[in-house]
């Protein structure tokens, strides 16, 4: 059995003259990872890393042993960004009948997937109509369409409400419980409580790397914020 389902090494991402990633390595098990720290530290770009949708100057990621990006991970990866990737002008059954055909999977794969995230009841609603809570929804259903091995969500709760995140990571525990890797980034740290496993990220670097109770033991904070704080003074 494949202990880690991501590996990174020395990986460097150069943006113009700003070295975003400045040679990081990593490892993604099985479960629930979250991936957190401030707004612009370098999360969405480690992401995009690993689905293989970012130029990067070194360094190798694997994922499921394969190369980040690489054909046999099509169907093993899901993938979902900040922005909905769904057409507003299609209803949710449309859109994920489009992608399975897309992915090369059959009909139950989108009725599972509706069903997964709760939206049966809008199935045949046109996305452009939905909330945004919805909308993002649907998006994670395009992303659970073959039921991937890992899954990689870019800040999938900002702006939901707190039963909706409730709801979600919930669904992103039963994905993990059944064997997946689930990568979930944020920054809102009391978040952190909801994962097996933390990757704290600071300009570009990984500062801290372990279980919730761990990250809180090494600084002695009462919580992870805390313990985020405490290392980011530690490191200045």
């Amino acid at each position: 059995m494949m202990k880690n389902v991501v590996e990174v090494r020395d990986l460097v991402v150069v943006r113009g003259a700003y070295e975003v990633l400045p040679g990081i390595s990593l490892d993604v098990p099985p479960g629930v990872t979250g991936l957190l720290g401030p707004s612009g530290c370098g999360k969405t770009t480690l992401m995009r890393c690993l689905v293989g949708a970012q130029q990067v100057r070194s360094g190798t990621v694997e994922v499921l042993g394969e190369p980040a990006g690489s054909r046999p991970l099509r169907t093993r990866v899901g993938y979902v960004t900040q922005a909905a990737s769904v057409y507003d002008d299609l209803t949710v059954a449309e859109n994920l009948a489009f992608f399975a055909r897309v992915l090369g999977v059959d009909r139950a794969a989108v009725e599972e997937a509706v069903d997964a995230v709760g939206l049966g009841g809008h199935r045949d609603q046109v996305v452009g109509r939905l909330s945004g809570g919805q909308r993002s929804r649907a998006s994670l259903a395009v992303a659970l369409l073959g039921t991937p091995d890992l899954l990689v969500l870019d800040e999938p709760t900002v702006g939901l409400d707190p039963v909706l995140r409730r709801d979600l990571w919930g669904l992103f525990h039963r994905i993990a419980d059944a064997g997946a890797a689930v990568l979930v980034s944020s920054h809102v740290m009391d978040e952190a409580e909801r994962c097996h496993r933390l990757l704290l990220m600071r300009e570009g670097r990984i500062i801290a790397d372990g279980s919730p109770d761990e990250v809180r033991a090494r600084t002695g904070a009462a919580d992870v914020e805390q313990a985020f704080l405490t290392l980011v003074e530690g490191a200045a």
